[in-house]
Order: structure tokens, then sequence, then C-alpha cells
């Protein structure tokens, strides 16, 4: 957690029964609206990594990208952008996760960085951790050291976190929410 963390918890809207019954999806897009909280999110990921040295942000499609791109940049870091199949326009490599009803796969350029470069991967949220653990598998496979796996928001019991951190990976996360808030 950060000095932020309870303030960026409380702009996050929670949008009750969507897309389906039963679900809580934690919106960020008031994050982005208010320049201030859009301010001190960049900045808790900011004041953990800026004296680790990161070669290169790995940001999840989509909402990856929005924190992983200002990131990139006030760390001096490459952006590489991990994207659905089918969205790279080069030579690529895939992972297949499973999702609760099938699969999904990502994808990293096989250019996206040097071998023994060391990669924090983002996104926005961390729930199964499927889609984290398959940007790490990759970053692996092409010969990066995955430095960490950070979000904005983790949802810790529904267990990706600990996937993540049970597969060897490090876990960050600015807030988290119990399936109660």
């Amino acid at each position: 957690m950060t000095p932020y963390s309870d303030y960026i918890k409380s702009v996050i809207r929670t949008v009750r029964d969507w897309p389906q019954p039963g679900v809580n999806f934690r919106d960020i897009t008031p994050l982005m609206q208010q320049k201030a909280a859009f301010r001190k999110l960049i900045d808790s990921f900011v004041h953990r990594y800026q004296e680790v040295q990161i070669d290169a942000i790995a940001a999840i499609d989509a909402r990856g990208f929005i924190v992983g791109a200002p990131l990139a940049y006030e760390l001096g870091a490459s952006f590489v952008p991990v994207r659905k199949k089918g969205k790279l326009p080069f030579k690529t490599l895939s992972e297949t996760y499973k999702l609760e009803y099938g699969e999904a796969t990502v994808e990293l350029h096989a250019d996206a960085f040097n071998p023994g470069n060391r990669i924090l991967v983002i996104d926005d949220l961390i729930a199964t951790g499927g889609t984290m653990l398959a940007a790490a598998n990759l970053i692996k496979r092409l010969g990066g050291e995955v430095v960490e796996c950070a979000a904005i928001i983790d949802l810790p019991e529904l267990g990706g976190s600990a996937a993540i951190e049970h597969a060897g990976f490090s876990v960050f996360s600015v807030c988290e929410f119990s399936e109660s808030e």
C-alpha cells in the first residue's frame, strides 16, 4: 500500500451487478477524470519503483496502458504492450490462459526487449491472475526478468495475487477491495 492508497480507493467507483448479476465492477474512470487522483495514482507507482532498475514496463491490454505509459515515461523505461491475440503486427510469442468459461491469449512482440532486461508487469486489476501470469510467463520465455507484477486494484478473495505469488512473482497493488465493499 502507499500513502495515497485510501484516497485512490475512495475515488474508484463500484458498479454493482455489472456486467452481470453478482459482479462488482471496479470502475477506474473516476481516477482518470480527476487530475489530482490520476497524479496520485501515477505517483504511487513512481515512488515505489523510482530507485529500482526497470528497463521496461509491460502493460496489459487495455487498461494497463493507461498507467503503463506515463509510468514508463516517469521512470525512463521503455513501454511494452502486452496485447490480446491478433493485435500486434510483427512476429509474436503468445501465451494462452484459462478463463472461467474458456480460454484467452495474450501476445508480445518477439523483440519487445533484450534478454536480461528487468521488466515491471502492470495492469489495472488483479482478479483471478490469469492475464498477469500469462504476461509474466511470456516475459520469462523471452529471457526477461519480471521485477514485479503490479496493479491499481487487487481483489484478493478471487485468488489472483496468491496464484501469481505461488508462481514465484512478487505482487504489488495500490489498493484492494473485498467482495463485500
